[in-house]
């Protein structure tokens, strides 16, 4: 018997490209910038917007959707923070892709919203792999969990403009080589922007402040 082969000339992720695509139409329409904040659990995604928000709020409006598989107190806390924000549940997916994030904007108005930060699933696999539709990726590294994730996870940092050092008051307690990190990023990604802060003490959060005021 032979076997029937069938060509497929169109990739896995081609719709989600497309509806990628569609959603950065859509938020430039709006005026509106989108940026993906992804990060292991406990990396320091919350607090790094919390801090950012409280920095910018008079100068942007600013809205942020929260994605977790489970739970609300993320988006709970952005809305204390003074911020639009809507919680996307995933359904057990382990990231967003375009489709969930294009649902999510039917539903919240960022009408007049010029920042519009998507605080991703905790991990540093799944959350790389799919286009959101964001104009920007951020990836925030955390001191305590090492300065070879590069090298484990090379996709995360190929694919982000920016990449966050956070919990650099954490240096003490944890063997953390700044100089290595930053060439294992820049051997991935040259034009990576990689700027040291403590989201806790505000200590180099100016660099990521002025990286946001200028994109």
């Amino acid at each position: 018997m032979a076997v029937k082969v069938i060509d497929v000339n169109v990739g896995v992720f081609d719709e989600n490209d497309r509806i990628a695509d569609e959603v950065r139409a859509y938020n430039k329409s709006k005026g509106t910038r989108m940026i993906n904040i992804m990060a292991s659990p406990g990396a320091g995604k919350t607090t790094t917007l919390l801090r950012t928000i409280d920095a910018l709020k008079d100068e942007y409006k600013i809205g942020v959707m929260e994605a977790d598989i489970e739970a609300s107190v993320d988006a709970e806390k952005m809305i204390e923070a003074g911020v639009s924000s809507i919680q996307v549940h995933t359904g057990g997916e382990c990231a967003m892709d375009a489709s969930m994030v294009q649902q999510a904007l039917k539903e919240f108005d960022t009408d007049g919203i010029d920042l519009l930060f998507m605080e991703n699933v905790g991990n540093l696999v799944c959350t790389a792999e799919q286009d959101t539709g964001a104009n920007y990726n951020v990836e925030i590294l955390s001191v305590p969990e090492g300065d070879d994730k590069p090298l484990k996870y090379p996709l995360m940092f190929s694919i982000c403009q920016c990449v966050l050092i956070n919990k650099i008051d954490t240096r003490n307690w944890f063997s953390f080589d700044d100089e290595a990190v930053k060439e294992r990023i820049h051997r991935l990604n040259p034009d990576a922007e990689v700027i040291f802060l403590s989201s806790k003490t505000g200590e180099g959060f100016d660099q990521w402040l002025d990286w946001l005021r200028r994109i």
